[in-house]
């Protein structure tokens, strides 16, 4: 298992499991502009013989981390991937200056929020119908790194 930063190579697999996790994906051509071009932007995967199974992505604004999104095969969840990755950007950002970390969950995505929390993170506030696909709430986590 290695945990290494994304590159345009990887968007395609990166691809699958975006697909795969969530109802409303990102396109690939937005991975492939928050790596060329977005300077604030920073994201890693994880690969499991080979196969990426998971990656994560932060934009690091001044002193400030905001995860935009981490996610796992769903072949491979349960695995402590999701934790291993969340650790790992944690860990870089603190060497980049982020003092705060920031993120949003559904609502209704019990086991992610179990993970933020067992990272330190806690509640910070409710983004009302943050979510396009069907209009569900954000639970708006903070943690002090």
């Amino acid at each position: 298992m290695e945990i290494r930063f994304m590159t345009v190579d990887d968007v395609d697999a990166v691809m699958e499991i975006e697909e795969q996790s969530f109802t409303v994906p990102w396109s690939r051509e937005s991975f492939i502009s928050e790596m060329e071009e977005n300077h604030l932007s920073m994201y890693i995967v994880i690969e499991d013989e080979g196969r990426i199974a998971g990656y994560c992505g932060v934009w690091m604004v001044v002193d400030e981390a905001h995860i935009t999104n981490v996610a796992v095969l769903p072949s491979h969840r349960g695995k402590g991937y999701g934790e291993l990755l969340m650790r790992k950007i944690m860990e870089m950002t603190i060497e980049s200056g982020a003092r705060v970390m920031t993120l949003e969950a559904r609502v209704s995505n019990v086991p992610a929020q179990s993970l933020y929390r067992k990272l330190g993170f806690q509640n910070g506030g409710i983004r009302k119908r943050y979510y396009s696909d069907n209009q569900e709430d954000a639970l708006v986590m903070w943690v002090n790194l």
